[in-house]
């Protein structure tokens, strides 16, 4: 499933193509995704003027010039395509996955910015919503966390979300109701920065008056720069994720411990070994001497 820095990618290569513009026509070609599409979809759509595009977590937030959101989220194989002045950019080859078929073209919009937009979705594990702006903490965001790219993210808030807790805190970061959008691949790659073990429990990081402590402080600057760094180059473009203009994300490349069991650390000096262990279902990969 794309996580965030492939969600954002997807959000910067619409933005210019979205916001601003104005739905002329919507072709709604299947009555359902994930979940069935609102009703009377594209009459609600069409005429309606895209202000601004946003992201909350995975989702994509398209809000209207009537107070409704349009929300979308990618699933596992979402993608758009966009036609333009420049042509079409459409996905090209994968990693672990088939290219475009035109039978898995379920919406389109047309958009006075002259961009003809396509939402692709092999297995239709994605959806499309429309919720009044009022309504969106109650329905589809309820009980998110903060964002982790935001200013609120800090070693101090780190401790106040995992005091009294008694879990993981590989657990803790995937936890959607502490800190939204964060997921496995990059939560291992922040884990291994911050030189933390992913099994170490939440409560040996906090301090002993409830306040940070260094390692939280190096987790919650990791956490940014891992996200930060993915984003600039696009992702990571696991199973058959591709960006709204075909390209590839690059950042696999640089994993420094994900799907690298038995390879040797990166760390320089650090003479350890990546290993994997399995927590709630999940591959946590894990340099054995640098990660306590």
């Amino acid at each position: 499933m794309p996580e965030l820095p492939e969600v954002e990618t997807v959000r910067r290569g619409l933005e210019p193509a979205m916001a601003g513009a104005t739905i002329l026509a919507l072709e709604q070609r299947r009555a359902s995704l994930r979940f069935p599409l609102p009703e009377n979809f594209a009459e609600r759509l069409t005429g309606r003027r895209i202000t601004t595009l946003g992201r909350r977590a995975k989702y994509l937030v398209a809000d209207l010039d009537d107070g409704n959101v349009l929300l979308m989220h990618l699933g596992m194989t979402g993608r758009f395509i966009v036609e333009d002045t420049t042509g079409l950019h459409e996905p090209g080859d994968f990693y672990l996955g088939g290219g475009r078929h035109l039978q898995h073209d379920h919406v389109v919009f047309t958009l006075s910015s002259g961009a003809r937009i396509t939402y692709n979705d092999a297995r239709r594990f994605g959806f499309m919503d429309l919720v009044p702006r009022a309504d969106l903490a109650t329905r589809h965001f309820k009980g998110l966390g903060i964002e982790p790219l935001g200013n609120e993210l800090s070693g101090a808030l780190l401790a106040a979300l995992f005091s009294g807790r008694r879990t993981p805190v590989k657990a803790a970061l995937l936890d959607q109701r502490l800190i939204a959008g964060l997921g496995n691949i990059y939560v291992c790659e922040a884990l291994h920065r911050a030189g933390i073990h992913p099994a170490r429990m939440t409560g040996s990081l906090v301090g002993a008056d409830g306040g940070t402590t260094p390692a939280l402080e190096a987790l919650a600057e990791a956490i940014r720069a891992v996200l930060e760094e993915a984003i600039a180059v696009g992702g990571s473009t696991l199973r058959d994720f591709a960006h709204t203009d075909g390209s590839l994300g690059y950042f696999q490349h640089r994993f420094r411990v994900y799907n690298r069991e038995g390879e040797p650390c990166r760390r320089e000096g650090c003479g350890g070994t990546i290993r994997r262990l399995v927590q709630g279902g999940r591959s946590s990969y894990f340099c054995d001497v640098c990660q306590q």
